[in-house]
């Protein structure tokens, strides 16, 4: 049995956290599948470049097959549409009595626990800025909330065990008993994140542009009308007012919010989202299906109607294959869903 911290996904997220808990004096492995990255990490260190600090530390990492051992902690960094497969990797990994903590985008806490069950799940909210650059190098564009919590909201000491490594990495980290409520804010947030990726503008542009608020008014609406008829209590951060877009609140408290995320947004090194970089620059699959497109699945268990979400999963797709490009006419599809 190893207390080695495996750090599954060495990307923008998990690659970030491998390097501030290694800093720190943890035993950190980091697991990734691309082969060039492993390489250049295991020979030049992993380099942390941005506004928030620049450093190079030295990491330990390797590919998925060259794994040997179980170990009771497992951070998961993988994208959302790869959790189900990263789990089942993972799980001859994992100890008896380990524990797999979500440092994700979405719920992927739903499938993570239909795998290995919900006490073996943590749960876990990031907001930081990062980008995976190039082999070996990681952009860290700003600082946000964090917060852990288990599926059930008890304290248990893997969960506070998971408090104090985040903690090493964000000080602020949250202990919450509401990891739902965040997560659920994130999808509001996360939403509009997708939103700005339609353009090539950078998500301030994006969201401090007028013609474009019933937009985002109309996602926020949504996202939250969903949470609350599944009986969610959602929470706010970085400028997200959850209460600003719940059903019947006044449109003048869902434009502060905005106006507040976009100026949020303004100073931050990673100025376009990732969902914007892997349309635009590394050219492949989002995470839409896995984070957005599930909101109106549930939605519709729910009897709530989400023509915006899905008329925005459908414009993505559209790029993805090549039918549209990423423009601000793109975006004005969504003022009509």
């Amino acid at each position: 049995m190893s207390d080695t911290i495996l750090i599954w996904g060495a990307g923008a997220i998990g690659g970030t956290l491998g390097a501030y808990l290694t800093r720190a004096g943890e035993d950190v492995l980091l697991v990734d599948i691309v082969e060039p990255h492993v390489e250049a990490m295991n020979r030049d260190g992993l380099v942390i470049e941005g506004p928030v600090e620049a450093f190079t530390q030295k990491v330990r990492a390797t590919t998925p097959e060259n794994v040997k051992g179980r170990f009771k902690r497992i951070i998961l960094a993988v994208k959302a549409h790869h959790t189900r497969d990263a789990v089942r990797a993972l799980m001859p990994h994992l100890a008896e009595d380990g524990t797999v903590l979500s440092a994700q985008n979405g719920l992927n806490e739903i499938v993570i626990a239909e795998e290995i069950g919900a006490a073996k799940t943590v749960g876990c909210f990031v907001n930081f800025g990062a980008d995976w650059l190039e082999p070996g190098r990681i952009l860290f564009g700003n600082r946000a909330a964090v917060a852990i919590g288990a599926l059930d909201g008890k304290a248990t000491k893997e969960v506070e065990d998971y408090h104090r490594l985040l903690s090493i990495f964000e000080p602020n980290a949250v202990l919450t008993d509401n990891i739902w409520g965040y997560l659920w804010g994130k999808l509001g947030y996360g939403a509009m994140l997708f939103a700005t990726a339609l353009t090539p503008a950078s998500m301030s542009e994006n969201l401090a542009s007028e013609r474009h608020f019933p937009v985002f008014h109309a996602l926020g609406r949504e996202v939250m009308a969903v949470a609350k008829a599944r009986s969610v209590k959602p929470l706010g951060f970085n400028g997200f007012v959850p209460e600003a877009f719940m059903p019947g609140a006044d449109e003048a408290a869902a434009r502060t919010s905005v106006a507040a995320m976009a100026e949020f947004n303004r100073h931050t090194a990673k100025t376009h989202s990732g969902i914007w970089r892997d349309l635009a620059v590394r050219k492949r699959k989002t995470e839409v299906d896995a984070q957005i497109a599930i909101i109106a699945t549930l939605a519709a268990q729910v009897g709530q109607k989400t023509p915006t979400i899905s008329k925005l999963v459908d414009l993505i797709h559209d790029i993805e294959d090549d039918r549209r490009e990423q423009s601000w006419s793109t975006l004005d599809l969504l003022l009509n869903p």
